[in-house]
């Protein structure tokens, strides 16, 4: 997969895609279908494959100091489009510029003159340009003047329930990563780079893989199973494991972070890129009396994710 970040100056082989358009912020089961639909569109037009999405987020751009909300970072997101055959990411920068494009301009300047797309594939509640002023219909109105197809896919729900961002949120929020999966078609993931610790872990007999969780939004503090894919470095491959969500409480104020024990394993992982994926929800964040009786604990937890991750 091809990311085209410079989007002012691209490649004359990396215009002309269809491409879906949108934030794809978890790639989602909704997204999917969206993604399924280009697919089928760019092969019978015999182009390429593509994804028109926004670094950095615009909710981000717009309210820079709201909480955290992201379901995945750009890195976490490109890897999994490329997994679904994405051929080219156009990741648009978002700034001022951009955000002041009214709808036609944003058709005409972006979708045209910048990608030269054939065709676009967006959600039916899709708003873009300035104010989220233009709609679904108006892009189509844009595609008929300006020389673009433009399909409009409707909304996927689930059990009567819409799939969306903000419904996964929702399950992460209260501890119902099953639930997220079922949503998202995936399990949901915490993708980055192992930084060093405190290293307590590795005094309790429980070395961990530590990771930021900085600018994702935080699924409820506690203890879960988990599979963690190892990307990089000579212990790439696949592990279950159990990993510890939130701020560490039995030793001060800490920044919120991901500590993830991989049964089995033995080795150095500092530096190594690591996806970590959230199955069950075992337990809430706990004190104890002791650093005996958090030993306890984590045996227990250890034992218990071996037997949920056996049978998933």
């Amino acid at each position: 997969m091809h990311i085209i970040r410079d989007t002012l100056f691209i490649d004359p082989s990396d215009r002309g895609a269809a491409a879906a358009v949108g934030n794809f912020d978890g790639v989602h089961l909704g997204h999917l279908s969206v993604i399924d639909q280009t697919r089928e569109i760019a092969q019978s037009i015999k182009t390429s494959l593509g994804i028109m999405t926004f670094e950095p987020h615009p909710r981000s751009y717009f309210a820079p100091d709201a909480a955290p909300f992201r379901l995945m970072n750009a890195t976490a997101k490109a890897n999994r489009l490329e997994k679904l055959g994405v051929e080219k990411l156009y990741e648009v920068p978002f700034n001022a510029t951009l955000a002041a494009l009214t709808p036609q301009e944003f058709a005409q300047e972006v979708i045209v003159t910048r990608l030269g797309l054939k065709h676009i594939v967006v959600g039916a509640d899709f708003c873009f340009g300035k104010g989220r002023a233009g709609t679904a219909q108006d892009l189509q109105n844009f595609g008929d003047e300006l020389g673009f197809g433009v399909t409009v896919a409707p909304l996927l729900s689930l059990d009567t329930a819409q799939v969306s961002s903000t419904a996964i949120r929702q399950a992460l929020t209260e501890g119902r990563p099953m639930d997220a999966a079922h949503m998202l078609g995936h399990w949901h993931r915490i993708d980055g780079t192992v930084i060093r610790g405190d290293q307590r872990g590795r005094d309790l007999g429980y070395p961990t893989a530590n990771m930021s969780i900085a600018d994702l939004h935080l699924p409820k503090f506690g203890v879960y199973a988990v599979k963690v894919t190892v990307r990089d470095g000579p212990h790439a491959g696949n592990y279950n494991g159990a990993a510890s969500i939130g701020v560490r409480p039995m030793f001060g104020e800490n920044t919120p972070n991901c500590e993830t024990f991989l049964f089995d394993f033995s080795g150095d992982l500092y530096g190594t890129e690591i996806s970590v994926a959230l199955v069950s929800y075992l337990r809430p964040e706990l004190t104890f009396d002791s650093l005996d009786g958090l030993i306890t604990q984590m045996d227990s937890d250890c034992t218990q994710a071996r037997e949920i991750l056996a049978n998933v």
